[in-house]
Parts: structure tokens; sequence; C-alpha cells
């Protein structure tokens, strides 16, 4: 038998467990399935275009839109919400490409920073164009503009929850994320 909190961290206390009713469920399968689908289609689309995973392609396009094109790793592994080891894993897989470079940080030796080549800042120009048409395709190809400002709405809504009730420091791109709803 599975058990079942009726406490959460959000939420006082129930007594309860608040199920979702049909249309709550139907629309939390359908969210579950179109983002999961949506961030396979993007992967295989880079893969295709480019051979390169999401995740590279995401720590480059942060890394380039740094000052310098430059972050400490820390900064870095939040900016992707990643765990520290598995962005050191990744930048080493980036680093034997030349697409990225460490730097020792001269004002603490325990921090470094990753650099983005000129190699690697080639490699997302040319990738830069397929990626943008992929989420073109499947996302903003496939929805009204009015959907597209709920969808907009919906998702500020959420980030802004998830950081507040998290913690989590938003990438430095998403500063939508913590806009006011004033």
């Amino acid at each position: 038998m599975i058990e079942r909190s009726t406490t959460s961290p959000y939420t006082s206390p129930v007594t309860e467990p608040r199920w979702l009713d049909e249309d709550e469920r139907r629309t939390w399968l359908a969210f579950i399935v179109a983002t999961q689908l949506f961030f396979e289609q993007v992967e295989r689309d880079l893969q295709r275009d480019a051979n390169l995973p999401f995740a590279y392609y995401e720590i480059l396009v942060i890394l380039s839109e740094s000052p310098d094109r430059r972050l400490r790793m820390s900064e870095l592994a939040d900016a992707t919400l990643s765990s520290r080891s598995r962005l050191s894993h990744a930048i080493g897989r980036l680093e034997a490409t030349g697409w990225v470079r460490r730097e020792s940080c001269p004002t603490d030796r325990r921090a470094a920073y990753a650099v983005l080549t000129d190699a690697g800042y080639a490699v997302l120009e040319a990738a830069a164009p397929g990626h943008v048409e992929s989420v073109r395709a499947h996302l903003f190809d496939q929805l009204s503009a009015e959907q597209l400002d709920a969808l907009r709405d919906v998702a500020e809504t959420l980030a802004r929850h998830l950081v507040a009730s998290t913690g989590t420091t938003p990438p430095p791109f998403a500063s939508v994320a913590a806009a006011s709803t004033d």
C-alpha cells in the first residue's frame, strides 16, 4: 500500500489529500506529456543538426551571455540547475572538445571559472539557428498569440512560485521568473 503524506511544506497540514478531479488530472497529464515530448524533440533536433546535447548547448548559451564569456563554476551550476559534480563532468567534456576552458580564480583558490572559447562560441553560433527553428516549429508555431500570452503567464507564475518555494536562484537570463505580478 502506498503511504500518502497529508502534509506539504507549501501548504498547511490537511487531514485529507486534495485529489485531482478529472479536469485537473487531464491537465496534469497533458502538461507532463507535452513538456517531455517537447524537450525530447528539441534534444533530438540539436543532436541531429549540431551533434550537441541540450545540456551542453545550455552551458554554452549561459557562458556566451556572461561578461567576458566566463562564469564561476558554482554560479554556472546554479544557472543550469545542476549539481557541482554534474556540471564539473560536463565542463570536462566541453574542455576536451576545446569549447570551454577552466581558469583558476585569483582571489579564491577553491573557485574556478568556466570560460567559453572562440571555438565554443563558433559551435554555438552554428547550432543556434537550428535550435531556434526547432523551438519555433514545435512551440511557437503551434500556438495562437493568445495561447502564447497564456503560456508565458502560466510559466512565469510557476517559475516565481518554484523559485520562492525551493530557494533556488533563477538563472541570470530568467529574470522574468522573479518579476513582480504588479
